[in-house]
């Protein structure tokens, strides 16, 4: 009978022969012209609008009480966040303040207050956010970056 690939549905109790390699025909190898290797290609360059790696979000102020305010957990407003269950997604992310300063520091006046979101804070989409420095009062109804990593996906 003659060989033929693919061969067709495997019948019970036979096995599919092995493909034909190439590299064991003799023949067929001595026969081809030595092949180049492939030209590198060409990258080109994405046009199109930069991505951002971040949502904006509104410092509400500091987790409190009727009369005690702990200033270790800040509150945060995130843009088209709305329910509670929407901030699941924001959990473990990194959180920026960034500031401007009068003086300059490595040729930059901006400064950076680093934090992440460490759970939800009622059922409007509000959630808490840990600093490493607790942020100061003149942050409040400032804005802020809730960056889009590290992903938990």
């Amino acid at each position: 009978r003659p060989f033929s690939w693919p061969p067709g549905p495997c019948v019970v109790g036979r096995r599919r022969p092995a493909p034909p390699c190439p590299l064991f025909n003799r023949a067929a190898a001595a026969s081809r012209e030595p092949t180049r290797p492939p030209l590198p290609r060409r990258q080109v360059k994405k046009v199109g609008e930069p991505c951002t790696l971040y949502c904006k979000g509104r410092i509400l102020g500091y987790k409190r009480s009727k009369v005690n305010q702990y200033e270790n957990q800040s509150l945060i407003k995130i843009e088209n966040v709305n329910s509670k269950c929407d901030t699941e997604f924001y959990m473990g992310k990194r959180v920026a303040y960034i500031y401007k300063a009068k003086r300059e520091i490595n040729g930059s006046k901006f400064r950076v207050i680093w934090g992440k979101v460490c759970r939800a804070h009622g059922n409007n989409g509000v959630v808490r956010a840990k600093f490493r420095k607790n942020l100061p009062p003149s942050s409040i109804a400032g804005p802020c970056r809730v960056m889009l990593y590290p992903s938990r996906i």
